[in-house]
């Protein structure tokens, strides 16, 4: 690795899917108000991600519908034919 180009500032965070409720336990440099009790009994920031290694259809081999925000109607909004 390359020095002096890494942060140094690594913390334990937990990483919770919000689509399925799965979390997991990292380290990240990421900033976040919010906490969270870990399994172990300590606090540890959490990091809210849309969609992880447990939603990903790639990953669990099914076809879901992942619309979040509304983003295929904001597609079709924007792109729609003209009359």
């Amino acid at each position: 690795m390359k020095q002096g180009i890494h942060p140094e500032n690594y913390r334990m965070v937990i990483f919770k899917d919000m689509s399925n409720e799965s979390a997991f336990l990292s380290r990240s440099t990421a900033k976040s108000s919010d906490t969270m009790v870990w399994e172990d009994g300590n606090e540890y920031p959490v990091i809210k991600l849309e969609v992880s290694n447990t939603s990903h259809p790639f990953y669990t081999g099914k076809n879901i519908l992942l619309d979040t925000a509304g983003r295929i109607d904001k597609f079709n909004k924007r792109y729609a034919k003209k009359k």
